[in-house]
């Protein structure tokens, strides 16, 4: 409802704000300070199948070692997303974001010093806890900022920056095997070299102020949220409180117990559990797999074709995600997307010759790696923090980050046992059918978030009473006008 002045002041409420503001730097700033955590899960998660080339001749691992050396971060991810989604939620955003960032940064370190393959087990746990914990906290936090034009583009942003840890991990290694240092130093500097992404926005993150949306609806700070924007906008969004609003929190009890939110739950962490097992199985075990489509070729050669595959597809594709995902739908670019990738792994297992010439596997390969970036490996990690109602949105989206977890170390941990039993095809196929299932289950259980605010999408007659506020330039010219109340 809108409502006016004397002097026809345009006044919007500090949600109203942060829904119509335009991008602006401090949406970018926050989306680097984000981001740099997931350029660090991508780099720590996937560095592990270059580093294992090293490890496994050096402690003499077996199969059963690699598959848990390779996927222990991502059950630690498990937990970590459990765990950090729910304490948001319950103590505040800002109070534990940079804990999770500290935690990828002391377990990177304390990898890259590990004597032995159980201490690295043990660290990998850390490191991932730090991992999943970053999942919930970053894509709530850009989403809780973003506007409701660009909020898939901007928390899409920060999941973009995985795209180059994906790509930086195999030029560390390419970087390592051509400087003629021993094995024993090349893995432990992999591994180590996680740990400088997060250090270097620790302070960023710790002084981020905590999500407007969650002072004003959860806690009810109206006029500190309303400070808090001005400040961290450097002037280019001025509110001035002048109304209360009231608080409302939904409890773990009532979520975990409504059909609508099981339902989203199921949708949400069903996807991403599908995505994960596809996407995690795949990569991480991209070296393997290039080793069995051409057994004599060398380690460096394998470590190129990994870096191409992932330059040429991926990053594209992660970008294709921020630029049209708002445009195409959320919902529905992930459907696109687990379509292609099913096509892709099942013409790779079905047509005769191709899991024996690079060229054309690595073509269908890299088609199925884009479509798998533009597609549900963003938009699961978008469409949770969007679904879910402010009070238990970080808990929503730790639930299905978790459950993607969970999926990736599945993944993960059964490709080398399906891929020695089926080889690339075996693998290949059984990818291509948890692809399908992925996309029906996306049509059958989420709805489409793209162009509504987060208070729309929360289906429950809109916000609590918010506070006005006027919306400024620099200059202090209102740019604005009409209030929810």
């Amino acid at each position: 409802m809108s409502q006016s002045t004397g002097t026809h002041v345009p006044q919007f409420s500090v949600i109203d704000s942060l829904n119509n503001a335009p991008v602006s730097f401090f949406h970018l700033r926050a989306a680097f300070t984000a981001g740099m955590g997931f350029f660090t899960d991508a780099y720590d998660l996937f560095i592990i199948g270059s580093a294992l080339v090293y490890i496994k001749p050096e402690w003499h691992l077996g199969n059963g070692q690699i598959a848990f050396l390779s996927s222990i971060s991502l059950i630690a991810a498990f937990l970590g997303a459990m765990i950090f989604g729910r304490l948001a939620d319950v103590l505040g955003r800002k109070r534990i974001y940079g804990i999770e960032a500290l935690l990828m940064a002391v377990g990177a370190i304390a990898c890259a010093f590990a004597p032995s393959f159980i201490w690295l087990l043990l660290f990998r746990v850390i490191l991932g806890i730090g991992i999943g914990g970053d999942y919930p906290m970053s894509a709530v936090l850009m989403s809780e900022y973003a506007n409701a034009k660009k909020r898939g583009a901007l928390t899409s942003l920060v999941f973009g920056m995985q795209g180059l840890g994906l790509a930086f991990g195999p030029v560390v290694a390419l970087t390592l095997e051509a400087s003629g240092l021993p094995p024993d130093s090349i893995w432990r500097i992999m591994l180590g070299l996680g740990a400088l992404p997060p250090l270097a926005v620790l302070y960023l993150r710790r002084s981020m102020p905590e999500s407007p949306r969650y002072k004003v609806l959860v806690r009810g700070k109206s006029e500190e949220a309303a400070n808090d924007m001005a400040r961290y906008s450097s002037g280019q969004v001025l509110p001035h409180s002048t109304q209360k609003t009231s608080p409302r929190r939904i409890s773990l009890w009532t979520m975990l117990t409504s059909p609508k939110y099981l339902v989203l739950i199921l949708g949400t962490g069903g996807a991403w559990f599908l995505n994960d097992y596809a996407f995690y199985g795949n990569a991480i075990s991209t070296p393997e797999i290039l080793n069995l489509l051409a057994p004599s070729t060398s380690t460096m050669t394998i470590s190129s074709w990994a870096l191409i595959t992932f330059v040429v597809f991926a990053i594209p594709g992660y970008l294709a995600s921020i630029f049209f995902m708002d445009a195409i739908g959320h919902r529905r670019l992930q459907i696109i997307g687990f379509s292609i990738m099913a096509l892709a792994f099942a013409t790779i297992a079905l047509v005769p010759g191709i899991t024996h010439a690079v060229a054309p596997f690595l073509l269908l390969y890299g088609i199925s790696f884009f479509f798998v970036e533009f597609g549900p490996n963003c938009t699961t990690f978008v469409m949770p923090a969007e679904v879910f109602p402010t009070s238990i949105r970080t808990t929503g989206h730790g639930i299905a980050a978790g459950i993607g977890k969970f999926g990736a170390f599945v993944g993960t941990f059964v490709f080398p046992f399906i891929s020695a039993a089926g080889g690339i095809k075996g693998a290949m196929l059984f990818s291509a059918g948890v692809s399908v299932v992925g996309a029906g289950l996306s049509r059958l259980t989420l709805p489409e978030p793209s162009g509504q605010t987060l208070e729309d999408l929360e289906g429950e007659g809109g916000v609590p009473p918010q506070p006005v506020v006027k919306i400024s330039d620099r200059s202090g010219q209102p740019i604005e006008s009409g209030s929810r109340s």
